[in-house]
């Protein structure tokens, strides 16, 4: 496993964009597919965004709208977020796993490493 820390949250008006980053531990980071998922109040947690060596995914809600990337040599994944909804108001958390098929990036149960989450805001 590796150990994530999730930075960059905050209130933001609509309309506007925040960074998220996702800092890891391990010297392994390059191998795990990286992913965003967020959990709004009294909502089921949902994939927002994942990412592996090659390949990205989004969730149809934040296509065109927010980019995942990732900066191996710093342990780092960076979710850019644009054109905020108030709908995109959640805890958002990072997560790692090994996932060998890109139709798993979706899914929680394929990641096995956490970050603690940060809070997102945005207002009408």
């Amino acid at each position: 496993q590796v150990q994530l820390v999730e930075s960059g949250g905050g209130l933001v008006q609509a309309g506007g964009s925040l960074r998220l980053s996702c800092a890891a531990s391990g010297r392994t980071f390059s191998t795990y597919v990286m992913g965003w998922f967020r959990q709004a109040p009294g909502k089921e947690r949902e994939f927002v965004a994942a990412i592996s060596r090659w390949i990205t995914s989004y969730a149809d809600s934040v296509k065109g709208r927010f980019t995942i990337s990732r900066d191996n040599a710093k342990n780092t994944v960076i979710l850019q977020m644009n054109s905020l909804k108030p709908e995109d108001t959640a805890v958002y958390y990072c997560a790692a796993g090994a996932i060998d098929t890109r139709d798993a990036y979706s899914s929680g149960a394929g990641y096995n490493s956490w970050g603690q989450g940060t809070q997102v805001t945005v207002s009408s």
